[in-house]
């Protein structure tokens, strides 16, 4: 009990609280910008079980906020990097990860035995089945979302008459309307105090602690040095809350989309199609915006390497004129791209559907630089 006695001395916690920490179960959605602080904490506090859904990849671009993962652990798995650095902090920790989406087909089976979920993910498809599934398995929903110099967190819990995130936002913004932090951008320790404060509200609803932030919305701006709240109220006329719900199941039109839906605005081809037009045409630019430890181990030949991260300051080495291909590891990185690309008036661009993975998947040569 000496590790935690810093907070056992509490009397909001104390032993009784922290054992019900560590016999609780959260569900983390992401162990990027939001998810390094929140899991960290979690760990830390003595949490139980973290079961963490990632399946991403480290890349450079991360680490100036996402400091769960090091410059060692650039080119591995999030899953894997957050392994080492969670049990170092907590060696009792137990831990279930995925390197694999959170996912309709999966959500009810990651969160089976939860006692709290934690979002996050930085898309709305995902935002969306959160909350679902949160709502289904009736367990609280720690939210939090940042955006350049600005962040919100709240706590959505219906089943303790709380609202939901529908009743915050009844649908899907229309595609391109919010840019993501690759075209926005973010300052780095803005997702630290969000990411903390999801933690804080996390453990306050296992523990019992306080007044969890249901039915209050947490904004915090940056530049102003300013917090304010707002109240959050119930929407009677909720799809999945409300009076007359019409949403009874995660999977629904919602949480089916692509999490990179709001980002493909652009045509795609598939792996083959891409081979035989690159061995029929000569004017194709094709970009690979993975990190160069990836491209390094497997490339398409011809392809110029411009990470996602430094794209915005590498533009005008891009002709504007010829058709453009952008491809990552499985599609999601490239589809950022592509929007980016678009934004900054680059007409004619292609995601490769599936990215290498895909590539590979059809044996197709690459060539590897290592």
């Amino acid at each position: 009990m000496n590790r935690w006695s810093r907070q056992t001395i509490l009397a909001e916690l104390g032993e009784a609280g922290q054992q019900r920490l560590a016999e609780a179960t959260v569900l983390c959605i992401g162990t990027g910008a939001l998810g390094s602080p929140a899991t960290m904490y979690l760990a830390a506090a003595g949490v139980g079980k973290l079961v963490i859904a990632d399946p991403d990849f480290v890349e450079s671009s991360n680490l100036q906020r996402q400091i769960l993962h090091g410059e060692s652990s650039i080119g591995q798995s999030k899953t894997d990097s957050a392994r080492a650095r969670l049990l170092d902090l907590n060696p009792q920790l137990e831990l279930e990860l995925h390197s694999q989406l959170f996912t309709p087909e999966n959500g009810m089976e990651l969160s089976l035995g939860c006692d709290v979920i934690v979002d996050g993910s930085d898309n709305f498809p995902t935002r969306f089945l959160t909350n679902d599934t949160a709502f289904f398995r009736r367990i609280p929903l720690i939210h939090g979302a940042i955006h350049r110099f600005e962040g919100q967190m709240t706590v959505f819990a219906p089943h303790l008459s709380g609202p939901c995130y529908r009743c915050l936002l009844p649908s899907l913004p229309a595609p391109g309307t919010i840019p993501s932090c690759a075209e926005a951008g973010v300052i780095g320790a803005l997702p630290g105090i969000v990411g903390s404060l999801q933690a804080m509200e996390a453990l306050k609803c296992i523990a019992g602690m306080g007044r969890p932030a249901i039915g209050k919305l947490i904004c915090y701006d940056a530049l102003l040095s300013n917090f304010r709240s707002l109240t959050l109220r119930p929407d009677p006329d909720c799809k999945l809350c409300g009076r007359n719900p019409s949403i009874f199941d995660i999977a629904n039109p919602e949480t089916i989309q692509d999490p990179a839906c709001e980002m493909n605005l652009h045509p795609v081809i598939n792996a083959r199609d891409l081979y035989q037009r690159l061995n029929s045409a000569t004017d194709i630019i094709l970009i690979d915006v993975r990190e160069p430890e990836e491209h390094a181990q497997a490339a398409i030949a011809g392809s110029l390497l411009i990470p996602l991260g430094t794209l915005p300051s590498r533009l005008a080495e891009i002709p504007t004129v010829s058709p453009i291909v952008v491809h990552c590891k499985a599609g999601g990185r490239s589809a950022k791209a592509a929007q980016l690309l678009f934004a900054h008036g680059f007409n004619d661009v292609t995601n490769l559907t599936g990215g290498i993975d895909a590539w590979l998947e059809e044996s197709l040569p690459t060539v590897s630089l290592q």
